[in-house]
């Protein structure tokens, strides 16, 4: 059986943005004592020929040298799907995703990809994959268990704050609600009364649509 088995293990982690892809990169990471090394595409992929390949190579070597785990976030920018050679330009990013479809096939360790849409990855990467894991929107009893649990024991939260009713009327992913806790328990240090009210909390949600786009 040996000899038939693929080396390394290979996932990809797809759904909206804030859901814990990065989160549970990390955590793997921690609990099999590996280092999660999060490549950096700006600095990999180059506009001249040839170099991203290089770049690549030195990423992988290096992850296969020190046992990190390989954690590409929004991977469409390198995994995405081929596309009909009609010019040189065309024909140079294919080269780039079939050299990264032959390097991910023979690392020796493991590798995430990370992505909003699993449909932006070539299927000649989705057939390579051991596991494909869907990250969700969290559901309303999970928003408020966020919720809850996102302020410090010690926070002071106004009596006019109902979290049910926040996380029963606000759609926010993970990342957001916790974005919007940091933002509500330093409005309340800054104030100097360290209360939480439901203003400060409502404008962090207002702050996390605009991010998002849904609004002002």
């Amino acid at each position: 059986m040996g000899p038939k088995l693929r080396p390394g293990y290979r996932a990809l982690f797809y759904g909206p943005p804030g859901t814990g892809k990065t989160m549970t990169a990390c955590l793997l990471g921690k609990s099999t004592g590996r280092e999660v090394y999060k490549v950096d595409l700006a600095l990999v992929v180059s506009k001249y020929i040839g170099e991203t390949e290089k770049n690549l190579a030195r990423v992988f070597d290096q992850a296969q040298h020190k046992g990190w785990i390989l954690f590409f976030d929004e991977a469409d920018a390198l995994f995405g799907k081929r596309t009909e050679t009609r010019d040189a330009h065309d024909r140079y990013a294919n080269q780039e995703v079939s050299f990264l479809l032959q390097r991910i096939e023979t690392f020796d360790g493991i590798a995430i990809l990370a992505s909003n849409q699993k449909d932006n990855i070539d299927q000649a990467f989705a057939r390579r994959f051991e596991s494909i894991i869907y990250f969700p929107m969290p559901r309303q009893e999970e928003r408020l268990r966020l919720w809850r649990q996102g302020f410090s024991p010690k926070a002071r939260i106004d009596e006019g704050v109902d979290l049910d009713k926040i996380a029963a009327q606000y759609e926010l992913c993970g990342g957001a609600i916790m974005n919007v806790v940091r933002y509500a328990s330093l409005q309340a240090l800054e104030s100097g009364d360290s209360v939480i009210t439901l203003e400060t909390l409502q404008r962090g949600i207002r702050r996390e649509h605009v991010k998002e786009g849904k609004g002002t």
